[in-house]
This record gives C-alpha cells, sequence and structure tokens, in this order.
C-alpha cells in the first residue's frame, strides 16, 4: 500500500500558476506509476497526467500540454504537478495516485491505480 497527501491547491486568478505536491509513503515510491487526476463539479474525474516510474516518461491529457509538467523526486518520494497559464476550465479537485509499476507502462484509467490521496482544490477566477 502507498499513502498519498497532495497540497498545494488553491485560488489563481486566471493565467497564473499552482505547484502540486503529493507526498507518498509506504510501497516503495520509486517502483510506483504515478498519476494525477481531477474531478470538476458535475463531472466524472478524468486523467490529467502520468508519469513512470523512472520518471523518464510522462504524458498528458491534450487541453493540458504545454501547460502542465508532471515530475517526481524519488529521494523525496514525491510527485509534482506544475500548473501554468491557468483556466477556469481547469478548476477541480485534484487527485494523486498510485499504482504498481509495470515497467515503464504509462496508466490512464483510474481503474489501473489502486491507491488515491483525499484530492486538492484548484480554483481558477476569472
Amino acid at each position: 500500500q502507498v499513502q498519498l497527501v497532495e497540497s498545494g491547491g488553491g485560488l489563481v486568478q486566471a493565467g497564473g500558476s499552482l505547484r502540486l505536491s503529493c507526498a507518498a509513503s509506504g510501497r516503495s515510491f520509486s517502483s510506483s506509476t504515478m498519476g494525477w487526476f481531477r474531478q470538476a463539479p458535475g463531472k466524472a474525474r478524468e486523467f490529467v497526467a502520468v508519469i513512470s516510474w523512472s520518471g523518464g516518461y510522462t504524458y498528458y491529457r491534450d487541453s493540458v500540454k504545454g501547460r502542465f509538467t508532471i515530475s517526481s523526486d524519488n529521494a523525496k518520494n514525491t510527485v509534482y504537478l506544475q500548473m501554468n497559464s491557468l483556466n477556469v476550465e481547469d478548476t477541480a479537485v485534484y487527485y494523486c495516485a498510485a499504482a504498481p509499476a509495470r515497467g515503464e507502462l504509462l496508466l490512464l484509467r483510474e481503474l489501473n491505480y489502486a491507491n488515491w490521496g483525499q484530492g486538492t482544490q484548484v480554483t481558477v477566477s476569472s
């Protein structure tokens, strides 16, 4: 099991930036594929970004490509989501998730992830 705690959410104006952090404990962080998901009010939770256990591979949903960057620091057991050029449509609760690594395979579906954080609210005002 991996325990995950997100932080860094808040209120920001459109065009601004935030950096989310996800601190992990439990199973070796370096053997986990880490993902970020989000859920806006009244909508289903959706994939945002994923990073492989080595940190060498990443993938993003189309709407955040070029604006968001996922990274990891295995020494700190922490994964980050740098979010730039935020817009109102990015408003959501953001969740960090962990899955046992399958090599460098990038996992995009919720069902692949067994461990979830409690979420952190990101609100972007116009």
